[in-house]
């Protein structure tokens, strides 16, 4: 009997002590000299003397618009009333952009469907910022 308390009691210690282990890690958890940060990309790097040294290819630079005059406003209110008109499908947005310049150069005679760039076709995803097939598809 003793020889089971003994078993029992390590088993839950085992399991209490790697339940604490899967718990989220904070700047609280790690020692004094740990600190989590939160999520800020550094803009150097440190020596070994412990001096900064600031590289100015790693400092972001933020391009903003010139803003004078322009009328709207940055924040837009919880009050306000939703869109009355549905989202645009992919249909609609064909139908009522490219549709109607198809159909213009078919009665003009000029239409040649080994051209289809000329409105918005594009046949290889290459050097696309997001590539749509097949490397983003969820498999």
């Amino acid at each position: 009997m003793i020889f089971s308390m003994g078993l029992l009691t390590n088993l839950t210690r085992g399991l209490v002590r790697g339940a604490d282990r899967m718990a989220e890690f904070t700047s609280k958890r790690g020692p004094r000299s740990h600190n989590k940060g939160r999520g800020a990309r550094k803009l150097g790097y440190a020596t070994l003397g412990g001096k900064f040294i600031k590289i100015k290819e790693m400092v972001p630079e933020f391009v903003v618009p010139d803003l004078t005059g322009f009328k709207l406003k940055p924040y837009v209110s919880y009050k306000t009333p939703k869109g009355t008109e549905p989202p645009l499908t992919a249909k609609q947005l064909f139908m009522e952009v490219v549709a109607p310049q198809i159909e213009k150069d078919i009665k003009e005679g000029t239409f040649d469907p080994n051209n289809l760039e000329k409105y918005g076709y594009e046949p290889t995803q290459e050097g696309k910022l997001f590539q749509l097939f097949p490397k983003n598809y969820v498999r």
